[in-house]
């Protein structure tokens, strides 16, 4: 079994923390609680190729390291980030012979699966198909995106969601159990006989400060006692912890799928006329470094696509705040973009012009074009009106101008959305 660090003195306390059995595991209920799949597929011991989808620190890697030890397979750990098709292609040679000689199997956990382009990952195809190894791909990434069609297709996905509030409370509190019990295989440098306690005002800033991460987490306790000193008593104060995890990282990554989960909540929430959830994620993308310009944009758009004719005066503000922030730069304008978004949230909302517009667009695909009505075409020379264009045109007339088969459609219906 190949193992991320050869020697255990440099292990992270993450590492040395990591759950060794299903029981010690946290999270993932709704996949791993009692009679789920996933608990079912490893309970009868018929692993199958599988995609780990989540955030970092979810527990994809300790679970697919659980898998290998409950099923006695040989546990093979392989980033995509550090290493290529040619250490593919070795592991695979070895789990043929492993699997012929002693009739082990191989589980090859592929970790960040989506740094290998898709023709990349096609090295993994032929081993899977055959069962010469049972892949585990873990990634950050949505798979629908970063992993290819036939892979896929040979794989289950299963989506890892991030540790709530209490699973991370239940993990610190088992953490500081653990190394209590034997701190000094943990920390070298302290007496054997120390004793490690953590104030609730501590536990709560980690909790809040981690976001669901468990290696976060685990880091923060980690620095938190190495930066106490040599001491026979440690105890985890709230200014400690604050010491320990520093500023709170933002995960926003802007090619990625939170950068369009927060703006279609920022879109949806709009829609709703919910001011403080838009401004929540207006904050939370602006304060990750997303591009100012993009999200105006889509407030743009917005500003035609759900107000519209409901308060005409959305779109002429939201082109104001694009030339505004175009002028005035970041971080000064974020008043501007704020109090765009609040006016939007408050406005009238109506769809009549999207829908309008996506009905005649329907029948521009969908139905025969009939000719232009002469009497409304251009008739800029003798010829042409000779021929009868611009013949019996009227101005101003209730007189239908669509093409003749069309007469009697309307697209236009202009209502306003309950608030």
């Amino acid at each position: 079994m190949r193992t991320l660090f050869e020697n255990s003195k440099q292990m992270p306390l993450a590492e040395k923390l990591r759950p060794q059995t299903l029981d010690d595991f946290i999270g993932q209920e709704h996949i791993l609680g009692k009679d789920k799949i996933l608990r079912r597929i490893i309970d009868s011991d018929r692993i199958i190729p599988m995609i780990f989808w989540g955030p970092p620190g979810s527990g994809k890697t300790t679970l697919a390291k659980i898998i290998a030890n409950k099923t006695k397979s040989d546990f093979e750990f392989f980033s995509a980030v550090t290493s290529g098709i040619a250490d593919v292609r070795k592991i695979i040679d070895q789990a043929k012979n492993e699997l012929k000689i002693s009739g082990k199997r191989t589980i090859l956990f592929v970790d960040e699966i989506h740094r290998f382009n898709k023709s990349q990952q096609d090295a993994f195809l032929p081993s899977v198909e055959h069962g010469t190894i049972i892949l585990i791909g873990a990634t950050t990434e949505n798979p629908s995106f970063e992993v290819n069609a036939p892979l896929l297709s040979r794989a289950r996905v299963f989506h890892f969601r991030e540790l709530t509030i209490d699973e991370i409370e239940i993990l610190i509190s088992r953490s500081i159990k653990k190394i209590n019990q034997n701190p000094k295989s943990y920390f070298p440098f302290i007496p054997t006989n120390s004793k490690i306690t953590i104030t609730k005002e501590a536990v709560q800033l980690i909790i809040k400060k981690s976001e669901g991460d468990a290696r976060d987490a685990y880091n923060a306790i980690e620095l938190a006692i190495v930066s106490s000193g040599v001491s026979q008593k440690i105890v985890i104060d709230r200014k400690l912890a604050e010491e320990a995890i520093q500023q709170k990282f933002i995960r926003y990554d802007k090619e990625a799928d939170g950068h369009y989960d927060a703006i279609s909540a920022l879109h949806k929430s709009l829609r709703s006329s919910d001011v403080d959830a838009a401004l929540h994620y207006l904050a939370r993308m602006l304060e990750a470094g997303e591009d100012p310009l993009y999200i105006i944009r889509r407030l743009i758009r917005f500003s035609a696509e759900d107000i519209g004719i409901a308060d005409p005066n959305a779109l002429i503000l939201a082109v104001s705040c694009q030339q505004a922030v175009h002028f005035v730069g970041m971080p000064e304008s974020n008043d501007i973009i704020a109090e765009l978004v609040i006016y939007l949230a408050k406005a009238p909302k109506s769809r009549a012009v999207d829908s309008a517009y996506a009905k005649a667009k329907d029948d521009i695909l969908n139905n025969r074009l009939d000719p232009i009505p002469l009497e409304i075409r251009n008739a800029p020379t003798k010829l042409m009106k000779d021929f009868g264009f611009g013949k019996g045109y009227q101005a101003y007339t209730k007189k239908s101008r669509l093409p003749k088969n069309l007469i009697g459609k309307k697209y236009w219906q202009n209502k306003t959305l309950p608030k």
